[in-house]
């Protein structure tokens, strides 16, 4: 079963509407819907927040969807990703302030 189904399922278990989950979450009514009609997925810090809501495992919203899965993985590699390019501007930054206040000497 994909993961909209899932959320789609354990929002009407607990009784919920889209918007009491939108609200909840501070998103809109239209992600909710987005989510659940698997237009895109949320994110791992969504994905956490609904397991709590709906009192659902992590396990039973992401097992068996490999769509989701991949998404995951992405997203991860994407965070990596920018944090490496992040290290290697601070990097270029300190560089730059030590030639700064270092300049070399020529004679």
């Amino acid at each position: 079963m994909e993961i909209g189904k899932k959320l789609k399922g354990a929002r009407h278990a607990c009784g919920l509407t889209q918007e009491n989950v939108a609200e909840k979450l501070n998103v809109s009514r239209q992600t909710i819907s987005n989510w659940e009609n698997e237009k895109f997925y949320p994110d791992i810090l969504y994905i956490l927040q609904l397991s709590d809501l709906y009192q659902v495992s992590l396990d039973e919203l992401l097992k068996g969807d490999k769509n989701m899965i991949q998404h995951l993985e992405d997203s991860t590699n994407i965070v990596k990703s920018n944090r490496k390019i992040l290290l290697a501007f601070l990097c270029n930054i300190c560089l730059l302030s030590l030639s700064l206040q270092f300049p070399k000497v020529i004679s």
